[in-house]
């Protein structure tokens, strides 16, 4: 579990389920993610990164607003199925953006690669047409690193992909 101003990163809970249920079946929320989510998939991939954070101390964890214990989304670090990298990913409900959570919730992991683990660097992908991750990533202090169709289930798709190494990062916190 982790901590910021505003909000508790944590693995999901049993209340959380529906809200994310719910936003999985968003199409705004999920237009660049792939597409709406069944209700099975959707537990599933909470089930499973429940499993990955007890295993491996990291994951794409359930965010709530510490104020009044809302479920916002979910945010961490994951190995991308593209790379050899570790990616910071995020996704929040619609009524929840443009709060700045997605940005405190990603800038908490990266602290905790950089620091905790050790990363050298990580990366965000994106379908190219997402220009609000885009505007976090570059809020995060992350660079453009290149583009490059890439493919899921079947789909190929047009990425952008930035990056911030911990040297940058380290930097930019002086």
């Amino acid at each position: 579990m982790r901590t910021t101003e505003r909000l508790v990163l944590r693995p999901f809970r049993e209340t959380d389920l529906d809200p994310w249920i719910a936003m999985n079946a968003d199409p705004e929320v999920t237009e660049y993610l792939g597409g709406v989510l069944s209700r099975e998939a959707s537990l599933e991939i909470a089930s499973a990164v429940n499993e990955q954070y007890a295993a491996k101390g990291s994951g794409f964890l359930a965010i709530e607003r510490r104020a009044d214990g809302a479920f916002l989304g979910a945010c961490g670090l994951q190995r991308t199925p593209w790379f050899p990298d570790t990616e910071i990913g995020w996704r929040l409900a619609r009524e929840h953006w443009g709060h700045g959570y997605a940005t405190e919730a990603a800038s908490s992991w990266i602290e905790y690669g950089f620091t905790t683990l050790g990363l050298s660097h990580v990366i965000s992908v994106t379908d190219t047409p997402n220009v609000r991750s885009i505007a976090v990533m570059r809020r995060l202090g992350m660079s453009f690193d290149h583009e490059q169709v890439l493919e899921e289930d079947g789909v190929e798709f047009d990425a952008t992909i930035y990056k911030l190494t911990a040297e940058a990062w380290e930097a930019a916190r002086k």
